[in-house]
């Protein structure tokens, strides 16, 4: 939201051109206008309600640059903050969203440009980690790692599902009065997961108030049992890749009420002319896997790509989880530094009898028992990769062999999935 408790930000970059945070709500619709010209119309509304409706968001998280002659934006992100949950602990996190630069000053640095006061807002936030759906290869250059999954999924043909014995369950899209139960359902759902978005009351209800008519439109069904007890939720967006019916977020389903769910779903799909539907889920949830069974198409998945600003103050954030699968593992009760090399730097975690007491970044070390590439780290701390999987495809993911259990104790493989919050 606009507030003048923070002064707009003005930076001059040169050959006519300044990078600017957003003062007003004229610069508000200029950028949306903007970005409606790049991405798509649906990005208009997008952008708008995002600056000026959510909960979350500040004038100096719109970035943009613009043409001192024309006075015309030329290029732009924004930093959305979002609250990740890393099973139980908080970590702030921006989302760097809707980028886009004109086709006449492409490759003149204007993402970089933009890219340094990003960094420099998420310090400002306390940012511990940076996430984007951003275009393949191209966010490598500012930090960012594929190490959490996005879009994709499984492609179930409509034949392929079944009809219910019997019609246990109806279908209504949801309503305002209905918030508190999803939003109960929803953190149901979310404890299966090891990392992901924290939903406040009031993100709930931006998602039912500030989306229609953007590209985040959704629809909101709701599955009741006979006794008109909400059972359950999904959500479809009216916008999405492909040209299947999609599902993009679901809550816990019994194996009846997912194929009851998979049955509505068809006939949206059959009275929408879809030819299937493309479940765009958690791996582990329940719909995926009775979707699965029915011999769903893995059609694979991309993924966001994350910036950790400061390893060891993420590191130390995380201590509570990784003092809980220390104690639940053979090293209970571990008293031992365990220095992660980064090549670039060394981080030190500090153990003493099972407690994480201090980690430190030692800067610049020889090489250790651990060597990791930095961003390769990135997917394994967040749980995403192996450490099997990254030595398989980096030579330079070394590990001792006295400590791959360690190591494989305090940053296993997790299930983990973000749903949004606009």
């Amino acid at each position: 939201m606009l507030t003048q408790t923070e002064p707009p930000h003005t930076q001059h970059l040169g050959d006519g051109l300044t990078l600017r945070t957003a003062a007003s709500e004229r610069d508000v619709e200029r950028v949306a206008e903007f970005n409606g010209s790049i991405h798509g119309p649906g990005v208009v509304a997008m952008t708008r309600n995002l600056l000026l409706q959510h909960p979350h968001t500040a004038g100096r998280g719109l970035i943009f640059v613009e043409d001192e002659t024309t006075r015309q934006v030329v290029s732009s992100l924004f930093l959305i903050p979002w609250v990740l949950r890393y099973e139980d602990v908080k970590l702030p996190s921006g989302e760097q969203g809707i980028v886009g630069t004109a086709p006449a000053y492409r490759q003149r640095g204007l993402i970089r440009a933009q890219n340094a006061y990003f960094k420099q807002r998420l310090r400002e936030r306390g940012c511990l980690l940076s996430h984007i759906q951003g275009i393949p290869y191209y966010y490598r250059q500012f930090g960012y790692e594929y190490a959490l999954p996005l879009e994709g999924g499984l492609r179930l043909e409509k034949r392929s599902i079944p009809a219910p014995q019997e019609t246990r369950f109806t279908f209504r899209q949801a309503t305002l009065d209905d918030l508190p139960i999803l939003a109960q359902l929803y953190d149901e759902a979310s404890r299966d997961l090891a990392i992901r978005a924290e939903r406040s009351e009031s993100i709930w209800r931006y998602l039912f108030t500030c989306t229609q008519g953007s590209e985040m439109e959704c629809e909101n069904w709701l599955i009741e049992d006979r006794n008109q007890h909400i059972v359950g939720y999904m959500r479809v967006p009216k916008h999405h890749f492909g040209k299947e019916l999609v599902v993009n977020e679901v809550s816990r389903l019994s194996f009846d009420a997912a194929l009851a769910a998979l049955n509505h779903l068809k006939t949206l799909a059959e009275t929408r002319n879809q030819p299937a539907i493309r479940l765009n889920l958690p791996a582990n949830c329940s719909l995926m896997q009775v979707a699965r069974s029915l011999g769903a198409h893995d059609m694979g998945t991309y993924a966001w790509q994350i910036h950790v600003p400061d390893m060891a103050a993420l590191l130390q954030a995380i201590g509570p989880v990784l003092e809980r699968r220390v104690a639940g593992s053979p090293f209970a009760g571990l008293t031992r530094q365990v220095r992660l090399c980064f090549y670039r730097e060394t981080v030190a975690l500090h153990f003493e009898a099972g407690q994480l007491d201090q980690v430190a970044n030692l800067g610049l070390t020889d090489a250790g028992p651990i060597n990791v590439p930095p961003l390769q780290f990135i997917p394994l701390l967040l749980g995403y990769r192996s450490i099997d999987e990254l030595r398989a495809a980096y030579p330079d993911v070394r590990v001792a062999p006295d400590w791959r259990l360690l190591i494989e104790t305090l940053f296993p493989r997790t299930p983990s999935f973000l749903y949004t919050i606009y």
